[in-house]
């Protein structure tokens, strides 16, 4: 049996939980991920107080990780580039994102660490069931859709563009990107990344939706899917006059 957190320290890994406003699971996820691995951060973006107050009461000084702290709220691809700053500046070359609302299970960390060990320098997506039964429908709609354009853009068949449990090799990502404040950054990333030439893999993970009462969700349908739309519409612009004109030349270098 692997120790984790010795994988994670030669591997100089780290865990980044960006967060908002999930006071009520966030000390059980990293309490969760703590069985793994102590090299966490946390970025607080833009919470109320009872986010620092649970993370100051559950944890002593000595054990708290490692927060980044911040306002107002700026949205998780804003926090999630203020992860990776962070990250670089402890030392850390890759980093598993896992989000804090408790849909994600921090038990599936070894299945991504194995893949990552298996794919070194690899951006490592974790695929989650679509077709379950609690897997909110608008969800699989926006997902799939977002597929699509992907392997348009890239080449790509991936199976989950939208996860945010993933690992990323940090010496690939461009803190200058021009990345987009919310949700729709994780899509860019994996777009700018695949352009650069970062190898892009998938490993299935676990996920749960709890019931519609109990589900703490920040995700906007109308706004957040209509702003997908303008970054597919634009990436895909993008990728016709550069990434795909490279790549048929590349081929056809290749042949001659």
């Amino acid at each position: 049996m692997k120790d984790w957190q010795v994988v994670f320290d030669e591997e100089r890994a780290c865990v980044i939980v960006p967060t908002y406003n999930n006071e009520r699971t966030i000390v059980d996820v990293l309490q969760r991920i703590r069985a793994f691995t102590r090299n966490v951060i946390v970025v607080n973006d833009g919470s109320t107080p009872a986010t620092m107050e649970v993370l100051t009461s559950a944890f002593d000084v000595s054990e708290r990780p490692d927060i980044v702290d911040y306002t107002p709220n700026r949205g998780k691809g804003h926090a999630l580039m203020q992860g990776f700053r962070r990250a670089l500046e402890l030392g850390y070359r890759y980093a598993v994102t896992i989000d804090s609302d408790g849909q994600h299970f921090p038990e599936d960390i070894p299945a991504v660490m194995d893949c990552h060990l298996a794919n070194k320098d690899a951006l490592v997506v974790g695929s989650r069931n679509l077709t379950a039964d609690n897997m909110p429908s608008r969800n699989t709609f926006a997902n799939k859709f977002s597929n699509f354009w992907f392997r348009l853009q890239t080449g790509i068949p991936l199976e989950d563009t939208q996860s945010g449990f993933r690992l990323y090799p940090l010496e690939n990502i461009n803190l200058r990107w021009p990345i987009t404040p919310r949700y729709e950054a994780e899509l860019e990333l994996l777009v700018f990344s695949a352009w650069r030439g970062v190898p892009v893999v998938s490993v299935p993970v676990r996920v749960y939706y709890p019931p519609e009462e109990e589900r703490v969700s920040h995700f906007r349908p109308f706004w957040d899917f209509f702003r997908i739309t303008v970054l597919n519409s634009v990436l895909t612009i993008v990728s016709l006059f550069t990434f795909i004109p490279a790549r048929l030349w590349k081929r056809v270098r290749v042949k001659v």
